[in-house]
This record gives structure tokens, C-alpha cells and sequence, in this order.
């Protein structure tokens, strides 16, 4: 009989086994909070983003549009097939003059076939397999212009998560500094060396600094949801990223940036093609003031037998079997359609001049465009070097009115008016710090560039 100590020693080891290996279960299938850095996020955002693979897919059908296209050059093939019983077998009897003839037999069978080569049709063919070539090549600058969009969306959204978590930092430092402040000014009042309005209004200005962490925290999650959006994760899971202090400038001036972007902007790329696609379209509507001509032949079977379709070359068939064969060129020409030629050419022709006149228009959206992002960075790296002594100023002003309130020289009011002041600046640095990045991905953005740190 076996004991019953080893099978509850095997027993309590496995509950321990048990207990330790599911938390490590636990733990690993939580999420990552690993701090993403901006190529990182990046990356994600591109093999995740639904547009750009919409925009493959695009590439993708325009490419098979281009074979299908470039196959309009080659002869096509067809053949046919046919049988067909009749109600009653007509027959000529015999006479003097000829044998008995079968008219409608009881079984027809029939089979064709028929090659047709295109060799001139108005050039039509040649200018629909450029109009695809120019659909494919508008589709792969469209998935350029796709990447760029979600680089930008990218980067502003890693931005605005590292602001939020400034502006968070900067709102909870005011209430740690408020809410000491108070209790200086409590215990001030309990001796009766603090009015009470000081103590009021110290109160007032804790609850409003703390409202302020609220909206702080708030606009957090708000940009991390957006983060999450971007990268097509859960809204609500949990993001860390690297922070980055960078405020180099870019080393062009704005006539360089504006000259850059005319030069690399997809957008223009794409203008040009439509610029092309108008001028084929004006060609392809030209193609009936030309004749089409084609070269086909032809082959015919005809029979009251099926045993022919087996070996069409076989001898022996039923004599009464019929085969013939033809090569015809055929020439066909419109003389006159009513001016649906002309007017469609003309109909054309305009649509050209709306692609130019379109083209030129972007051309001046773009150099504004530029312009305001240029300013927009310039502007924030400014602010930026003017903030950073003031940051120092606001400090100081804080420590030297709790130095002078301590003595009694100072109110209440004055040391949380400085420490106001020092909060309003810190916001207002990380604002211009990390909206000067966003500007600066902007205008790499209007520049048809990636941000470049």
C-alpha cells in the first residue's frame, strides 16, 4: 500500500510551483511600459497606420492596371463552340440530275476560331498604357505623401506627450509649493501674526492650483490616447516615452525652405502628373480623327459529325464536313460624328488648363504654407532663449518674497503672486520648447522631408 505523506509532499510542490509560475504569467502578458523614443514611435506608427496600407493596396491595383493595359498591344484569341439539333432532317430526294442532299441535318455541329492583331487604332493604345503608366506612378507618390502625413502625425503626437507631462510636473510642483504656503500662512494666522483674508486667499489659490492639475492630467491622457490611435493600440494602455530637449534650429534660412519645398514636394510631383494625364486624355480623344486597322484571322469548321473536333488535322472525316480559314484586314473610320471629336478635344484641353492653373495655385499655398511654419519655429526658438532668464528671475522672485514674508516684510499675496509668476513662466518654457519641435517637423514636413532631430 503506498503511503500518503509522499503523494501530499508531491501535492504541496506542486501548489507552490503553481503559485509561483502564474505571476510571472501575469506579469509577462502586461504590456510594456518600456519609454518609446521618437524612431520607435515612428515605426510603429508606419507598419500600423491603415492608410498607408490602403495606399499599397492602391499602388498595388494601379500596377495590374498597367499589365492589363500593356496587354491591349498583343492579338487576342477566341474560339467558339456550337451544337444545334434540329426538329427534322430536311432532305432533297435523288433524282436524275443529283444525289440525295441532306438541307438541315438532325446534328450541327460547328467550331471557330479567330486571331485579331491591332495595328493601328489613333494611337489609342499607346496613350492608354501611358495613362495607366502615370495612374501608377500618381498612386506610388500618393503612398510618399501618405508616410509623410504619418510621420508628422507622429511626431506631433510624441510632442504633445512630452508637454503634457511638463505642464503636468509644473502644475503639481505649484500646488506643492502653494499648499506649503498655506500652511505658513495657517499657522501665522493661528498666532495671529496672518489676517484672515491672507489665509483665504492663499485657500483659493491652493484649490485653483490643484484644478489646474486636473486639466494637466486630463490633457495628458488625452495625448496618449491619441498616441495610442496613431499606433493602433488599446486608447486607454498605458505609453512612456524618451524624453528629448532638443531646440536645434534648421540650417536653412525661409527663401532656401521655400525653394526646398518647390523642389521636393510630392504634392507638386503629383500636380505634374495630373498635368500629363490631361495632355494623354487630349490625345486619346483625338484617336477617331484617325481609321483603325486590324489584322484577323479566321477559322471555320462546320459538320453533321462530332468526331472532327477530336483531331481537326485527322483525315478520313465525314466528307460532308466543311473547314475554312481567312486572314482579312480590316479599316474602319468615322468620317463624321457630329463634332463629338471636337468638342470632346476641347473639353479636354480645358480640363488641362484647370490642371495648370491648379498647379500654380499649389505652388502658392505652398510657399505660404512654408512661410507660416517657418515662423511659427522661429518664433518659439525665441521664445524659448527669452523664457530661460526669465525662469531665473521668477525663481529668484519667489525665494527672495519667502525670505521677506518670513520676516514680515513681505504679505502672503506677494509670495503667491511670485509663485504664480514662476509657474506661468515653466509653462510657458515647455510650451515654447516642444511647440518649436512641432514647428520644426512642420516645416520638414512642408520642406517634403522627414523630421530630422
Amino acid at each position: 500500500m503506498i503511503s500518503a505523506k509522499p503523494i501530499l509532499k508531491i501535492c504541496i510542490y506542486a501548489l507552490m510551483v503553481t503559485a509561483l509560475w502564474v505571476p510571472v504569467q501575469i506579469h509577462a502578458s502586461e504590456p510594456d511600459n518600456t519609454p518609446l523614443a521618437l524612431e520607435q514611435i515612428i515605426q510603429i506608427a508606419l507598419e500600423a497606420n491603415l492608410d498607408i496600407k490602403a495606399a499599397g493596396k492602391e499602388t498595388e491595383a494601379a500596377a495590374f492596371a498597367k499589365k492589363s493595359s500593356r496587354a491591349e498591344f498583343y492579338p487576342t484569341l477566341n474560339t467558339t463552340y456550337q451544337y444545334k439539333y434540329n426538329e427534322e432532317e430536311i432532305v432533297i430526294p435523288e433524282s436524275q440530275f443529283q444525289s440525295e442532299t441532306v438541307i438541315t441535318p438532325w446534328n450541327e455541329y460547328a467550331f471557330s476560331f479567330s486571331a485579331t492583331q491591332p495595328l493601328f487604332t489613333g494611337f489609342a493604345i499607346t496613350n492608354q498604357y501611358k495613362l495607366a503608366e502615370l495612374g501608377l506612378d500618381m498612386a506610388k507618390a500618393n503612398q510618399k505623401l501618405v508616410r509623410q502625413d504619418v510621420v508628422l502625425d507622429a511626431t506631433r503626437a510624441y510632442f504633445e506627450i512630452l508637454k503634457a507631462e511638463k505642464l503636468l510636473s509644473v502644475s503639481k510642483e505649484t500646488v506643492r509649493q502653494v499648499s506649503a504656503q498655506t500652511d505658513v500662512v495657517k499657522n501665522f494666522y493661528d498666532v495671529g501674526m496672518s489676517p484672515l483674508n491672507d489665509l483665504l486667499e492663499s485657500q483659493v489659490l491652493l484649490a485653483e492650483a490643484k484644478q489646474q492639475v486636473v486639466f494637466a492630467t486630463n490633457n495628458l491622457e488625452i495625448a496618449r490616447s491619441n498616441m495610442n490611435r496613431l499606433l493602433r493600440r488599446p486608447t486607454h494602455q498605458s505609453i512612456a516615452v524618451v524624453d528629448m530637449l532638443d531646440v536645434a534650429p534648421i540650417a536653412y534660412d525661409l527663401d532656401t525652405s521655400i525653394q526646398m519645398a518647390l523642389d521636393n514636394r510630392i504634392e507638386i510631383g503629383m500636380s505634374d502628373l495630373e498635368v500629363d494625364l490631361a495632355k494623354k486624355d487630349i490625345e486619346l480623344a483625338k484617336q477617331t480623327y484617325y481609321p483603325s486597322v486590324n489584322l484577323q484571322y479566321n477559322y471555320y469548321r462546320f459538320g453533321e459529325e462530332d468526331e472532327w473536333h477530336v483531331n481537326l488535322a485527322e483525315d478520313g472525316l465525314n466528307p460532308d464536313d466543311l473547314s475554312v480559314w481567312d486572314i482579312r484586314a480590316i479599316a474602319s473610320w468615322n468620317i463624321w460624328d457630329w463634332g463629338k471629336t471636337s468638342n470632346a478635344t476641347r473639353e479636354k484641353k480645358s480640363r488641362l488648363s484647370k490642371a495648370r492653373l491648379n498647379r500654380e495655385k499649389l505652388k502658392d499655398a505652398i510657399r505660404l504654407s512654408v512661410t507660416q511654419a517657418f515662423l511659427t519655429m522661429q518664433t518659439a526658438g525665441r521664445n524659448i532663449a527669452t523664457i530661460e532668464t526669465a525662469i531665473e528671475q521668477a525663481q529668484e522672485n519667489v525665494r527672495i518674497n519667502e525670505e521677506r514674508f518670513k520676516e514680515q516684510v513681505a504679505t502672503s499675496t506677494d509670495v503667491l503672486t511670485a509663485q504664480t509668476l514662476l509657474a506661468r513662466t515653466m509653462n510657458s518654457y515647455y510650451s515654447a520648447l516642444y511647440d518649436f519641435n512641432i514647428a520644426k517637423a512642420a516645416l520638414y514636413r512642408e520642406m517634403g522631408q522627414e523630421y530630422s532631430e
